[in-house]
């Protein structure tokens, strides 16, 4: 039995591992330590962060980690203190059981940089395994004719050690017909024989109990026995003999199990049973026994598992053929596993990101694959590739190391992700391949501006809108995602006749919608320029701005404003003069109207809407003309009263109407006269006022009188005094007409424009008295023959030359004197006398003076 192994001590092994632990850094960049088996989880192995330059703390944060390709981690980082240990126990006999120097690869990877170490662990062996053999007992029948010199082949001892610690002697127990003689084989194989010394006699021992010990070099030496029981047999003086001394035969690992590899053959001429052979295998390694299968009867080998050439190449299995009387040979079957491209390459992501930015730069780490193949040669030659249509490519780092990277920059508004596809094909007949997909996001950076649905907008709304209304939209859309398409509106700074924009318009900085803060006027403004921002969120923001044009839609919400005639403060009509002698179609006067809408809305119609004498007069119905139809007759009175109304053309219409009188008189005096006859009587109690009134008209007539003749007396002698004429022709006209109540009728208070030419060193100047001048009516001042005669009284009129110079002092005096005439001979009885028309005559006698002078004084 073989002895129970021993533990190593704690101290020597520590030694041991100080001794053998070696550190070497290839050409290639790879790292190689040692380190001894059957140590505790935790060993040092070596120190990893001074071995790549950085310091301990530095491999958390550049997150150095040990990649695992699915094989189980024998080894571990330790952060703190920079170093590789052992993860648990290591076994090398495990690990490299058929090879005499176990080395275990691995590789190391720093993810911020995506580097790839190399690392190679020796894995030294250490005595902890004893030789054993795989039989419990031996039982060998020796014929007692046996000549001495005889040799038995013995059982072969194993000791999965390497080096001193592998098996080293055998050693037979004492016996004086048998001895221990150990032979070398081909393969370096210590092969131990029992060498019959001298002749046996079953007779006197028909069995002999030996014992076989093996040693193995170790410190402390183990061992392992096996007992040996000698049988003495009769005579059997043949022996099997194989047809072949070694068999070899090449199988593909493909084969299924139960497929036979070969058959031994192996014959003895002794007859009986002597002469059957039995096979069985010797000397057989504990795999070899696992994988193929031995007929005993037929000699045939058959497939018990699997074959794989990847974990086994070759197998070295000899067995023997015994016949029935206990002889017995041996011969050798050496099979080769061939490879076969069953294995399909292997892609391991070794690490990988889910996002890239789209605006990262071309050569962007994607991700780093390991790509391997199990099989051997052209099967385990692999070939990696992407779809070319991807902006994707595969560069090779470090052994079987890939990186993916950007080829160019990524446009996440093109596309948003990628499902890459990573085959890897071996070189295999027929080929093998292994597709893997790797989702990969582009994340968005801000590259771009808000864009808006139009490159400009235009809108139209009706003035007089509702405050706080929704006027118009503006959408812009942005082609990133997240905060980066969040657009917000604004407008740009502006004013609008002094104010600022924000006090009429505001918009919604979330959905765009503009809203009129303020009830447009189409008539203070046609057209609203605005200018629209749209900002997205992102860091920095982009913006893109865009033109808004709001046009006014006019809405007939004024009323047809009436210029002239001009209504009177008091409450009563306008007064205009029609002479008698008017023909048809006489202009009377001119109704004129504006209206501050537009368009349709600011299309006026006059209308005659009520006369005192229907047919005596009309109204024109786009020019507002007041004309007299037929001539005017006697028995027509003295007053008409006009009522004309202007209407638009809007919807609904809107209209003004004026209300004036039209009289029928050639002159002022006319005028005055027959206003006085149509005067009711006057109420006896205003007899009081109007004496009042009239000692203050005559009081302040006589001051105003003698003012005037000194006055006229000192202009008169300085023009005599003077021979050239110092002032220019020109126009001295009267101020615009005005109109005073009287009885509901207002008096037209200017009668006459009057017009002095001087012409210096001629011997002509005009005074002209023109026809009167109505309301927007021009009437044309030419030459002097177009001049009309000045009315001195009311059934008097004396014709002047009025081209005559002598005679203008004669003019201005008639023209006072005609003035006094107005207010002494035509005050009326003071019975029947109203103020209110009383005052009239005040009102144009002091007209016509304050004309008189006005105009002397401006003769020179």
């Amino acid at each position: 039995m073989a002895n129970p192994p021993r533990r190593l001590d704690r101290s020597g092994l520590v030694l041991l591992c100080i001794f053998l632990r070696t550190l070497r850094t290839f050409g290639t960049g790879q790292i190689r330590y040692s380190v001894p088996e059957e140590t505790d989880k935790g060993f040092l192995v070596g120190n990893i962060s001074k071995d790549l330059g950085l310091e301990s703390r530095e491999l958390a944060e550049r997150r150095v980690r040990i990649v695992s390709r699915g094989k189980t981690q024998l080894f571990a980082l330790n952060p703190r203190g920079g170093s590789l240990v052992t993860a648990g126990r290591i076994d090398r006999e495990e690990l490299c059981e058929t090879v005499s120097s176990c080395f275990l690869n691995m590789e190391i990877l720093e993810e911020d940089t995506l580097k790839i170490y190399g690392v190679e662990v020796e894995i030294t062996d250490i005595n902890d395994n004893a030789p054993s053999f795989r039989e419990e007992e031996v039982e060998i029948k020796v014929s007692e004719h046996a000549s001495p010199g005889s040799r038995f082949p013995l059982p072969n001892a194993r000791d999965p050690d390497v080096g001193v610690n592998s098996l080293q002697s055998y050693q037979l127990s004492p016996s004086s017909y048998f001895s221990l003689q150990v032979r070398g084989g081909t393969d370096g194989a210590k092969n131990p024989e029992l060498v019959l010394d001298g002749g046996l006699d079953r007779e006197k021992e028909a069995a002999h109990l030996l014992l076989l010990t093996a040693s193995d070099g170790g410190d402390p030496i183990r061992k392992g026995t096996v007992p040996i029981r000698v049988v003495v047999l009769d005579v059997n003086d043949h022996i099997p003999k194989f047809t072949q001394s070694v068999y070899r035969v090449t199988v593909p690992e493909n084969l299924s199990s139960g497929t036979r590899v070969l058959v031994v053959n192996a014959t003895d001429l002794d007859e009986g049973i002597n002469g059957e052979v039995m096979y069985s295998f010797r000397n057989v390694e504990s795999k070899a026994s696992e994988i193929f299968w031995l007929n005993s009867q037929t000699g045939e080998v058959l497939v018990g598992k699997s074959l794989d050439f990847e974990k086994f190449k070759f197998y070295e299995m000899e067995i023997q053929g015994q016949d029935g009387g206990g002889l017995l040979s041996t011969t050798k079957l050496l099979i080769t596993v061939m490879d076969v491209n069953d294995n399909a390459p292997e892609i391991a992501i070794t690490s990988s990101v889910n996002s890239v930015l789209e605006n990262s730069p071309s050569g962007t780490v994607v991700a780093l694959l390991n790509v391997q193949d199990q099989d051997s040669g052209e099967n385990g030659q692999v070939s990696s590739f992407i779809p070319n249509h991807l902006p994707f490519k595969l560069e090779k780092t470090y052994g079987n190391y890939y990186k993916l990277i950007t080829s160019q920059e990524l446009d996440r508004e093109q596309v948003e992700s990628y499902n890459i596809t990573l085959t890897a094909t071996d070189q295999g007949s027929p080929p093998l391949s292994t597709e893997i997909h790797l989702f990969l996001k582009v994340e968005d950076a801000n590259d771009n501006p808000p864009v808006f649905t139009c490159s400009s907008y235009s809108t139209y709304i009706p003035e007089n809108n509702p405050r706080g209304s929704s006027i118009f939209s503006v959408s812009a859309l942005d082609r990133d995602s997240r905060e980066n398409a969040q657009v917000s509106y604004s407008l740009t700074d502006a004013t609008i006749q002094g104010a600022p924009l924000s006090s009429y318009v505001s918009i919604n900085s979330d959905t765009g919608v503009l809203y009129a803060l303020q009830s447009f006027d189409y008539e203070q403004f046609q057209t609203l320029q605005l200018g629209v921002t749209a900002r997205d969120n992102g860091d920095p923001p982009l913006s893109s701005n865009i033109s808004l044009m709001l046009f006014l839609l006019d809405q007939n919400d004024n009323t047809p404003e009436i210029l002239y005639p001009a209504l009177p403060t008091d409450g009563s009509t306008g007064v205009e003069l029609a002479p008698r002698s008017a023909e048809p179609d006489y202009l009377v006067t001119k109704v004129v109207a504006v209206d501050r809408d537009s368009g349709q809305n600011a299309w006026l119609s006059y209308r005659l809407l009520k006369a005192s004498e229907p047919g005596l007069f009309s109204v024109g119905l786009h020019t507002g003309e007041v004309r007299t139809v037929r001539a005017v007759l006697d028995k027509d009175a003295l007053k008409q009263s006009l009522v004309v109304t202007v209407q638009d053309h809007g919807q609904p219409p809107l209209s003004a109407t004026v209300t004036f009188t039209v009289v029928v008189a050639d002159s002022i005096p006319e005028v005055l006269a027959d206003l006085i006859s149509l005067e009711s009587p006057a109420n006896p109690d205003e007899s009081g006022l109007t004496l009042y009134l009239v000692v203050a008209i005559t009081a302040v007539s006589c001051v105003f009188l003698i003012f005037v003749v000194v006055l006229m007396v000192v202009r008169l002698r300085r023009w005599h005094s003077s021979h050239l004429l110092q002032a220019a022709s020109g126009l001295a006209a009267t101020p615009p007409s005005h109109f005073v109540g009287v009885d509901g009728v207002r008096a037209f208070l200017q009668t006459y424009s009057q017009e002095v030419s001087l012409t210096a060193n001629s011997g002509k100047s005009h005074l002209i008295f023109p026809q009167p001048n109505y309301a927007d009516t021009l009437i044309s001042q030419e030459s002097c023959g177009k001049s009309e005669p000045l009315l001195i009284a009311e059934d008097s009129t004396t014709i002047l030359d009025k081209c005559d110079p002598t005679n203008i002092q004669v003019r201005y005096i008639s023209l006072l004197l005609n003035s006094l005439f107005l207010m002494l001979f035509n005050m009326p009885n003071s019975h029947t006398y109203r103020a209110d028309f009383f005052l009239l005559h005040l009102i144009v006698s002091f007209k016509s003076l304050k004309d008189t002078l006005f105009t002397f004084v401006h003769i020179e």
